[in-house]
């Protein structure tokens, strides 16, 4: 299998299933038969194409403008959105690096980008989108409602379908696939569905079902109405609706078919009526994915998804949302101290004594990232942990840049505890290349519309 890949049309179009040939393709491209494939068949191809059509003899592309804070007034546009005007409008192919696909400057602040102002951006446009600040993503119905699974899970917004929103969506794509071409994990939680279509996997009811139990739920009474004693005399009586409208995921109330609000709903067409319902909700963000598979496609060969799991495009693209004490033991460096000192010592307890959310804060304050790649070995940086000369239970800094934490001495466990704690939640700025104050003045290059 793996060596004949290449002979596999691929394409969610390829519908001939004539042969037993042509059996097994369309059971690969309708997902049913890709747990079965060994990891080999699915991550080598990607990993050598990737390898192929990687820019080489250059550390960085090409140099994106940033500004977060405020002047004259005005409020600086989201950082995913200038980040993104600027992106689309660059060559594809300029953008295929092995860490960092751009460079990022930041208008007005003493950072100097050498790998920790571009992962740090990420992890705030990661969290503009899950934060409602971009209106790309809108938590799951489940979650609204409170029942049900994924209510931690965000869907694409069905009603952004503007060509701005459109050219978000395709900058989403571009993010993802740097995800995938760096193995640098972004900080999302969409739904299972959503995965499943990026990798052109069918839906079917059992999927919406997971995002949105109450409406599966509505949709399934109206079709066994009759069981409940409603005939078609007092049909209207019991069902709020009255014409080929239903509700979106985003709740708003939509025509299901072209010109539904004109076609009646009635005890007798209810069948078709769920129906229509249900097709509409399974296809309500095509446009959006389409658009994020076009940027993926930018980065990363885009039919080889269509050899992936909805869980390994996950893992491929968000790593794992644990942070492992394990793994950063396995990828750390000592440097002016080694393990077996006892500031070493105090540091992996308190970072064991931890919760998840503290972890993830740490990742942050050490790194500017706050996911792990799923793959041990596809971390490309390893963890430094360097014993610093400064006064005593001072705060401890990092230099994000380099994956690096500087400790000071403490005089107990605690106390060091207590100090990172308030690092991890309070010390968040990369502003310490003061030689870059000078550099990253606003020269009016950009206009108050791109920022």
């Amino acid at each position: 299998m793996y060596s004949s890949w290449r002979l596999l049309n691929l394409s969610p179009n390829n519908q001939n299933s004539t042969s037993h040939y042509n059996a097994g393709t369309w059971g690969i491209v309708q997902g049913q038969l890709r747990p079965l494939l060994a990891p080999r068949v699915y991550t080598l191809p990607m990993v050598r194409s990737i390898g192929k059509t990687m820019v080489q003899g250059k550390n960085y592309g090409p140099q994106i403008t940033v500004k977060r804070i405020s002047t004259r007034g005005r409020k600086c546009k989201p950082i995913f959105v200038q980040i993104a005007r600027q992106v689309v409008k660059l060559n594809a192919s300029d953008l295929r690096l092995p860490s960092r696909a751009w460079k990022v400057k930041l208008v007005g602040e003493g950072a100097d980008d050498a790998g920790g102002v571009f992962d740090d951006t990420i992890t705030e446009m990661c969290q503009e989108l899950e934060t409602g600040i971009v209106d790309l993503l809108i938590p799951s119905p489940n979650a609204t409602a409170e029942v049900g699974y994924n209510r931690d899970r965000f869907l694409f917004n069905p009603s952004a379908c503007l060509d701005e929103h459109l050219m978000q969506f395709k900058f989403l794509g571009i993010l993802m696939g740097v995800a995938i071409r760096t193995k640098k994990p972004l900080d999302l939680h969409l739904a299972p569905m959503v995965w499943k279509q990026l990798c052109c996997i069918p839906l079917i009811l059992e999927d919406l079902e997971e995002v949105d139990l109450l409406y599966v739920q509505t949709l399934n009474s109206i079709l066994h109405i009759e069981d409940s004693g409603i005939t078609e005399e007092n049909f209207h009586e019991m069902i709020p609706l009255d014409s080929f409208v239903g509700q979106s995921a985003d709740g708003k109330m939509v025509p299901i078919i072209p010109g539904g609000n004109s076609i009646p709903l009635t005890f007798s067409n209810r069948k078709e009526y769920v129906e229509r319902a249900v097709e509409y909700r399974l296809h309500e963000m095509d446009r959006q994915v389409a658009a994020v598979r076009e940027g993926m496609s930018w980065i990363v060969p885009v039919p080889l998804l269509s050899l992936l799991t909805a869980k390994q495009l996950e893992q491929m693209v968000c790593g794992m949302p644990e942070i492992s004490v394990e793994v950063l033991k396995k990828v750390v460096r000592y440097r002016e101290v080694d393990e077996q000192h006892q500031l070493v010592q105090w540091f992996w307890h308190t970072l064991e004594e931890f919760s998840n959310e503290e972890r993830v804060l740490f990742m942050r304050f050490v790194s500017g990232r706050s996911r792990l790649p799923a793959n041990t070995a596809d971390i490309s940086q390893r963890f430094q942990i360097m014993k610093v000369d400064r006064p005593y239970d001072s705060l401890p800094t990092s230099q994000t840049c380099f994956f690096q934490l500087r400790l000071p001495p403490y005089s107990s466990q605690l106390i060091m505890a207590e100090r990172l704690r308030y690092a991890i939640n309070n010390c968040r700025s990369i502003d310490m290349d003061n030689y870059m104050l000078s550099r990253n003045v606003d020269n009016a290059e950009g206009s108050d519309t791109d920022y």
